[in-house]
């Protein structure tokens, strides 16, 4: 009977827990995202939507010094303003041949500014959340972390970005080449 009852307290202090954790979030970091989601899109009406689709017209103009508002500066904006899933969108500024890298790109940056920028990935916050908390425990300030995180997630996006729009190039171009033939 002292296991069955053992293992009833478990069973019910598992839900229990979960329970503590749900509270902490809605006191915690829930009414953070709601602050910062307002003020991000007060932000977006007090620059203008209008600002924001001419910075992405501009990035889908050809040529190699564009590469860095392609890459880093349109991702960057979309993942801040339009948040994700959102910022996906703003590549439909782009023409067809970029597309493909401006999404490698904006996808692999709704992680790396998290810890600035909790509002950009809400449903992911529990990825820095895990990592701040192994951090805190070393001693270690969270904020250079966060900062350092965010600046290597501009370099690897470049980089990507790059990379993909070169390889959509090549696999487009064999495409063209086998439907040439056929």
């Amino acid at each position: 009977m002292d296991a069955l009852a053992a293992a009833a307290e478990w069973f019910i202090g598992l839900f229990q827990q979960g329970g503590d954790v749900f509270v902490s979030l809605v006191v915690g970091i829930v009414p953070l995202l709601i602050v910062l989601m307002t003020a991000v899109n007060a932000l977006i009406l007090l620059v203008g939507p209008e600002r924001v689709d001419r910075v992405a017209k501009m990035a889908g103009r050809p040529g190699i010094r564009y590469y860095p508002v392609r890459y880093i500066i349109l991702p960057f904006l979309s993942v801040f303003f339009l948040t994700n899933p959102m910022a996906y969108t703003m590549g439909r500024f782009l023409p067809e041949k970029y597309k493909p890298a401006f999404y490698d790109a904006a996808v692999s940056y709704v992680h790396p500014p998290l810890g600035l920028f909790p509002h950009i990935n809400p449903g992911e916050i529990f990825v820095w959340a895990g990592i701040a908390a192994g951090i805190q425990q070393l001693g270690l300030p969270l904020g250079d972390l966060a900062i350092r995180y965010a600046l290597v997630g501009l370099v690897v996006i470049f980089i990507r970005g790059i990379v993909t729009e070169r390889i959509t190039a090549i696999m487009w171009a064999r495409q063209d080449t086998e439907t040439a033939s056929a």
